[in-house]
């Protein structure tokens, strides 16, 4: 698995508020587009994981808001590893447009089974990064 993946996204009409902003809400859905890439770049699949009875949830999220974003930029969305444990993952964000830093965000989820019961980060994953 890769430790830094970055995407490009556009601002949709649909993205933005009535003053042609890019919602707040939007930025979290951004990451999770980040963290869904990274993990296919890496040659996972989510829909694979979910298959096996691996479920990934987020259990926290934040998201520092720094400057605005607008309908029809494009956005580039930098998402890194910062920590793999026994049973969670913690992302960071850093989202840019033209190079200037718009947001930043983490997020810290959660490995469990189909009943919801923690369980632990599948091995790949930790051997991918190199983590033991």
């Amino acid at each position: 698995m890769l430790r830094q993946h970055e995407i490009q996204v556009r601002v949709r009409y649909d993205d933005a508020d009535p003053m042609g902003l890019l919602h707040h809400a939007r930025f979290f859905v951004y990451f999770e587009m980040g963290r869904t890439e990274m993990l296919r770049a890496s040659g996972g699949c989510y829909r694979q994981m979910e298959e096996e009875g691996i479920l990934i949830v987020v259990a926290k999220a934040e998201c520092r808001y720094r400057k605005p974003a607008r309908y029809d930029d494009v956005l580039t969305i930098r998402t890194i590893v910062e920590r793999v444990t026994a049973a969670k993952i913690e992302h960071r964000y850093e989202v840019f447009r033209d190079g200037e830093r718009l947001a930043d965000g983490r997020t810290t989820l959660a490995v469990v089974d189909r009943d919801g019961r923690l369980c632990r980060v599948p091995e790949w994953m930790h051997t991918s990064l190199g983590v033991s």
